[in-house]
């Protein structure tokens, strides 16, 4: 007799459920796989049992595993209930009362890691070439690794020193300054860029990926210079979605890794990462006397609480104060 659950042949259709609806809302493909991991992983964790059989009890099973055997950080545990919470209301559509009682790990409040200005520019003098072009435009516009990686030709307007970040966190456009210093460099790059462009052209391999539905209303568009990648993958890929081969932006991790190798050659101490050059963007404006709320502008941060945390670091908002040891 067969011991396989009758409902573990459904965990499949589950799961393709649970990417069709995530696609739908237009969640990144990140987002994605991620929330398909944590459902696979709480089913299974229950013994493949299905989600319609499971509640409150269940759920909290699964989240204190997390913390409690597996220590996994406030963030990640809270990555998990939101993949729990998006299956059970948008793929289940169960409305269930005991989801929202369900408390989130609380995040510990930690401070940023922040390079001073003479530490940014040890590390920048030890990149180069590509990856050193995207770390000053990271420490120079504040964007984050991936507005920086999906950066296309279109978003930079050299007449007017402006980029637009498109589809930032929260799904949201704002603009950023281009610093001046990075403009002749960035220009060498978009001429050898255009050049690799016009090559795939020519074997009919130029169309990048475009967002939603945008593929649909300007067929021609994926094909189009202003839409191209700035910063383009050395080879072709799948598109895991759609199964087509094109060519990508740069893996990010590549520019982690730089990063990482010029943290190491130029002998600073603190575990600095590319994200560390946006803190230190926002750190240095403020001390240079820059207003908050455009420091918020430029970030792209929703709540201006977000953004106070700089003056955290620079010790201000009335507790700069000197010590009296210093007085003795």
């Amino acid at each position: 007799m067969d011991s396989t659950p009758a409902h573990a042949s459904s965990s499949p259709k589950l799961l393709d459920q649970l990417r069709a609806r995530i696609r739908l809302r237009h969640y990144s493909i990140r987002t994605e796989a991620q929330y398909v991991h944590w459902v696979r992983r709480y089913i299974l964790f229950h013994g493949k049992r299905h989600p319609r059989e499971m509640g409150a009890a269940e759920v909290e099973a699964f989240l204190s595993h997390l913390a409690v055997t597996d220590h996994v950080a406030a963030s990640t545990q809270n990555q998990a209930l939101s993949a729990l919470l998006f299956l059970y209301r948008e793929v289940l559509e169960l409305d269930l009362p005991w989801m929202t009682e369900v408390v989130r790990a609380k995040r510990p409040a930690r401070l940023p890691v922040v390079l001073t200005e003479r530490e940014v520019f040890a590390v920048l003098e030890c990149m180069q070439d590509v990856y050193g072009l995207m770390a000053r435009l990271l420490y120079g516009t504040g964007m984050r690794l991936m507005e920086c990686v999906r950066l296309r030709v279109k978003d930079v307007d050299f007449e007017r020193c402006e980029i637009v970040v498109r589809d930032g966190k929260g799904a949201k456009d704002r603009v950023t300054m281009l610093p001046r210093r990075i403009v002749p460099s960035l220009q060498a790059h978009l001429r050898w860029r255009r050049q690799l462009f016009e090559d795939d052209l020519a074997i009919g391999m130029a169309a990048v990926y475009l967002p939603d539905a945008l593929a649909r209303k300007y067929p021609n568009a994926s094909t189009e210079w202003g839409w191209q990648y700035i910063f383009p993958s050395g080879s072709y890929s799948v598109d895991p979605r759609s199964g087509v081969t094109r060519r990508h932006h740069l893996d990010e991790k590549l520019l982690q890794r730089a990063m990482k190798r010029a943290v190491q050659a130029s002998k600073i101490s603190k575990p600095a990462t590319p994200h560390t050059l946006r803190h230190s963007f926002a750190t240095h404006l403020l001390q240079r006397g820059q207003d908050i709320r455009t420091i918020q502008e430029l970030l792209g941060h929703a709540d201006v609480a977000t953004t106070m945390i700089y003056t955290h670091v620079l010790n201000k908002g009335g507790r700069g104060v000197e010590s009296p040891l210093d007085h003795l």
